[in-house]
C-alpha cells in the first residue's frame, strides 16, 4: 500500500497489435510487454533477500468504525480502501515502477479479442484464501457484481462491463456491451476478489453478514497482511500472513517486509507531529507542509540525524488540488461566478511568504504530464471541439488559459476589479460593504469545509480575498468522520479537493466529472458536473483509437473543464519529502514514474531499531 499519495483509481490502456488477439498475457504496457520481459523476478529497486520482521508504527488521524471500504457508509480502518489495501488483493497488480503496465497476480494471464469487446482472465491455481481454501471464478464474478451494485467508484468505473461468465473452474470472461474501449481488458485486472463463502455466510452470533453495511467484524483476505487486533476507532494492528500464497511472485519479491503494520488514532494533525516526535507512535511520515519540512525539524531526535529527511523525485504527474465549489449549491452555478473566484486566490504572495516558494502553480488536471492541454486547440484537438463551439466559452478557441498572477499591488487590484466585475455580471453587487444578490438582497455566502489547521493554513489565501469583497466566507472545521460523510452526501459549500490522475485516463473519468455520478453519494464529482460537453469528451477519451488520439482527446477534456472554472486550481511539488526514524533499510534507487518511494520495499534494520530504542527511550 502507498502510504505517501491519496489513491487514485490508475488505469492501463492496451493499443492494438496486429496478430496479437486472443494471446495469453502475464503483464502488458502499453500494449507491449513490460521491460521485465518473461524472465521477471522481482523489481529493479527492492532487494530480493531484505530480511523480514518488525513493526511499522503508524498514526491515522480521526477514528474508524468499519472494515467495509467498498461503501460510502462508515469510516473505513486505516490499512483498508476500495482498492484492497492490505487484506485483499486484486486480479493483476499495477506495476510499481511502469506506468500504464499491469503484472499478473490472482490472474496468472489474460487475453482479449481484436474488438476488445471482451476479457479473460485466468486464475492461478496457488491463490488462496487465508482460510486455506482456494480462490474462485465464483468469488470473482460475485466481487464483481456486488462491487458493481454498491460501490461509488466501481459502478461507473465497470459501467460498460454487461456480465462476468465462468469459463471454466480457472477461467473468467467480462463481457462488455460495445467493443473499441481498448482500456476495458486491463481495467478489469483493478478488481478486488472477495470471499463469496465468508461475505455469504454467517458471524460468530449466527447473524448474516451485509456487505452493503459496514462492519467490525474482522473479514477474511487474500493479501499479504491480516487484522491480528484492534480497538474500535483507536488502534488496529495487522500481522504479515506467513503461508502468503503470493509472496513468491515477482510483485512481491523483497516486499511486505514488516511483520507487523500498527495504526494507532489521533485527533488531529498536532497530535500526531507530537507522536512522530515522541518516537515509537510513528516511524515514518510523508511531510507535506513546507513551513515544517523547512524549519520544524529541529527537535533532538532530528538534530542527532536519527530521525532522517529525505526527499524523493516524483515523475508520475501531480493531482489537481484546489478549492472545490459544489454547483449542487445555487450560489456556484454560473460560471462567473466561479471565474471571479478564481481570480481573488493570491498563489504569489502565499508561496513567497509562507511556503519558502516551494510550490509550483497547477494550470491543468493533467500537469506534469504530456496530456496537458496548453496554447489554444489546433489541429485535431480543435477537430474535437469544433462541434461543441456554441456550447463553449468562445474565449476557449482564441485565448491561452491563464491563471490570475499576483506579482504587483496593481496585479492585485486589477483582479479584484475584474472579480467584481464579474460578480455585477451574474448578478451579486456590493452594498454597504457586503456582496449581495442584486434581486433579494442576500448576503453571497461560502462556507470553505475543513478537517484540519493545515487545510485552514492553506485556504485561507482566497478566503482573505473573499473577505475583502464583502462575502460571507467562513472556514468550519469538522473531524476526519464528519468531513468525510459530508464529503461523500455533498454537503459543503467549498473544501480542499485532491484529484489524482492516471498517465492513461479513462473510465475513472466519469466518476470525476460525469453527470451519471454528480449526485451519487461518493462519487469523486465532488463540484457536481453535469455538462453534455464533458461528458462526451470523456467518451471521447475512454474509446480512443491511439495513444496519440488518447492525448489529443485528453487535452481537449482538460480544456473544457480549465474554463468551466469548477475548481479554483492551488499548487503542487513534483517531490516527496519522506521524514523517518533511522531504523530502515531502504534499497536505492526508488521508483519515480509510478508512486515513489515504495515504503514496501524497506525493511527494519533491527539493530538501527535497538539503538534508537535505547537512545530515546522508545518502547515498542
Amino acid at each position: 500500500m502507498n502510504l505517501l499519495k491519496a489513491a487514485a483509481l490508475a488505469v492501463t490502456v492496451v493499443w492494438a497489435i496486429p496478430g496479437h488477439a486472443q494471446e495469453w498475457r502475464t503483464s502488458d504496457r502499453m500494449g507491449e510487454p513490460s521491460r521485465y520481459g518473461d524472465t521477471f523476478k522481482h523489481y529493479d529497486h527492492v532487494n530480493p533477500n531484505a530480511p523480514k520482521g518488525g513493526t511499522l508504527n503508524s498514526v491515522a488521524v480521526g477514528t474508524f468504525d468499519s472494515f467495509n471500504p467498498f461503501i460510502a457508509i462508515g469510516t473505513s480502518a486505516a490499512g483498508l480502501n476500495f482498492q484492497g489495501g492490505l487484506l485483499w488483493d486484486t486480479l493483476m497488480a499495477k506495476s510499481i515502477d511502469e506506468p500504464t503496465t499491469n503484472h499478473a497476480f490472482i490472474a496468472e494471464a489474460f487475453s482479449y479479442p481484436d474488438d476488445f469487446s471482451s476479457a479473460t482472465y485466468r486464475l492461478n491455481p496457488k491463490a488462496r484464501w487465508h482460510d486455506g481454501q482456494p480462490i474462485t471464478v465464483d468469488d470473482v464474478i460475485w466481487s464483481f457484481d456486488t462491487l458493481k451494485k454498491i460501490s461509488p467508484d466501481f459502478v461507473s468505473y465497470f459501467g460498460n462491463v454487461k456480465q462476468a461468465v465462468k469459463v471454466s473452474d480457472r477461467e473468467v470472461r467480462f463481457e462488455f456491451d460495445q467493443g473499441g474501449n481498448r482500456e476495458l481488458p486491463m481495467i478489469m485486472g483493478d478488481l478486488v476478489v472477495l470471499p463469496k463463502h465468508w461475505w455469504e455466510g454467517t458471524n460468530a452470533k449466527g447473524e448474516k453478514r451485509d456487505i452493503t453495511r459496514p462492519t467490525l467484524e474482522a473479514p477474511l483476505g487474500s493479501g499479504a497482511y491480516r487484522i491480528e487486533s484492534f480497538k474500535p476507532g483507536t488502534d488496529i494492528t495487522w500481522t504479515r500472513v506467513e503461508d502468503y500464497w503470493a509472496s513468491d511472485l515477482p510483485i512481491n519479491v523483497g516486499r511486505n517486509n514488516f511483520d507487523r503494520r500498527r495504526y494507532r488514532y489521533v485527533l488531529d494533525q498536532t497530535a500526531e507531529w507530537q507522536a512522530f516526535i515522541k518516537g515509537g507512535y510513528e516511524d515514518l511520515r510523508a511531510e507535506n507542509q513546507p513551513p515544517r519540512w523547512m524549519t520544524g525539524y529541529d527537535f533532538p531526535a532530528a538534530k542527532a540525524r536519527q530521525v532522517i529527511k529525505k526527499e524523493f523525485k516524483d515523475e508520475s504527474g501531480e493531482p489537481m488540488q484546489g478549492y472545490v465549489m459544489n454547483m449542487r449549491r445555487d450560489q456556484f452555478k454560473d460560471r462567473r461566478v466561479r471565474q471571479a473566484l478564481t481570480l481573488l486566490y493570491d498563489f504569489e504572495t502565499f508561496n513567497k511568504t509562507r511556503t519558502f516558494n516551494l510550490n509550483k502553480r497547477t494550470n491543468s488536471y493533467f500537469v506534469g504530464q504530456e496530456l496537458a492541454s496548453s496554447g489554444i486547440p489546433q489541429g485535431e484537438e480543435l477537430a474535437i471541439l469544433e462541434p461543441y463551439r456554441d456550447k463553449l466559452p468562445p474565449e476557449l478557441f482564441t485565448q491561452e488559459f491563464k491563471l490570475p498572477v499576483f506579482d504587483t499591488p496593481q496585479s492585485e487590484r486589477a483582479h479584484l476589479r475584474e472579480a467584481v466585475k464579474l460578480f455585477a455580471e451574474a448578478g451579486w453587487v456590493i452594498k454597504d460593504g457586503k456582496l449581495v444578490n442584486a434581486q433579494t438582497g442576500q448576503q453571497f455566502r461560502a462556507e470553505l469545509l475543513i478537517a484540519n489547521d493545515y487545510q485552514e493554513f492553506i485556504g485561507m489565501p482566497l478566503i482573505t480575498n473573499m473577505r475583502k469583497l464583502g462575502i460571507d466566507a467562513p472556514v468550519r472545521m469538522v473531524d476526519v468522520s464528519q468531513y468525510i460523510a459530508r464529503q461523500n452526501t455533498y454537503d459543503y459549500d467549498m473544501l480542499l479537493g485532491v484529484m489524482p490522475q492516471s498517465q492513461s485516463p479513462g473510465n475513472e473519468q466519469r466518476t470525476y466529472w460525469g453527470s451519471k455520478d454528480a449526485d451519487r453519494p461518493g462519487s469523486r464529482n465532488y463540484s457536481g458536473i453535469k455538462d453534455p460537453v464533458v461528458d462526451a469528451l470523456i467518451e471521447r477519451v475512454i474509446f480512443a483509437k491511439s495513444r496519440e488520439d488518447q492525448v489529443v482527446a485528453t487535452h481537449a477534456l482538460d480544456r473544457v473543464l480549465l474554463w468551466g472554472y469548477y475548481v479554483v486550481p492551488q499548487y503542487h511539488r513534483p517531490v516527496v519529502w519522506l521524514a523517518y526514524w533511522d531504523k530502515f533499510g531502504i534499497p536505492e534507487p526508488q521508483p519515480t514514474k509510478v508512486i515513489g518511494p515504495d515504503i514496501e520495499s524497506f525493511w527494519i534494520d533491527p539493530e538501527k531499531e535497538k539503538a534508537l530504542n535505547a537512545k530515546f527511550g522508545i518502547a515498542n
